[in-house]
């Protein structure tokens, strides 16, 4: 027997047996007790909060955590890319174009409303046929 723990017989079904058979290494524990061991604990843990929500996180977190700031790097590199994209599109068009402040403004104000109206959903067929009408 070991220090400070008792023997306990339990019962599980042959694939919950197996899943443990196959699992408990990749939680480094040393044994398949250690490893029923810790999920106890866990579930107890779980079980013992008043609200399941204030003891997930905690688990998760780590998870979420690694996840979220991949994403937010992936979409910082992709609004980079973009705005390099819309800046080249900006100079090409400003180099061609002959309109005076006033003008600009305007556009830039309906730019602003059609974006808020929108949420950020516009197409460039809607611009060629506000431009074909003015």
């Amino acid at each position: 027997m070991v220090k400070g723990k008792q023997k306990a017989t339990i019962w599980l079904t042959p694939s919950v047996k197996e899943q443990i058979e196959v699992t408990f290494r990749t939680d480094n524990c040393r044994s398949q007790s250690e490893f029923i061991e810790k999920a106890v604990v866990f579930y107890l843990g779980y079980l013992s909060t008043k609200n399941a929500a204030a003891f997930l996180p905690g688990v998760l977190a780590a998870v979420l955590t690694g996840t979220l700031d991949h994403f937010a790097g992936r979409m910082g590199t992709l609004l980079f890319r973009q705005g390099v994209d819309l800046h080249v599109l900006s100079q090409i068009i400003a180099y061609d174009t002959d309109i005076d402040e006033g003008e600009y403004q305007r556009l830039r104000g309906k730019a602003i409303r059609d974006m808020k109206r929108t949420n950020g959903r516009i197409s460039f067929q809607d611009a060629l046929d506000f431009q074909k009408s003015v």
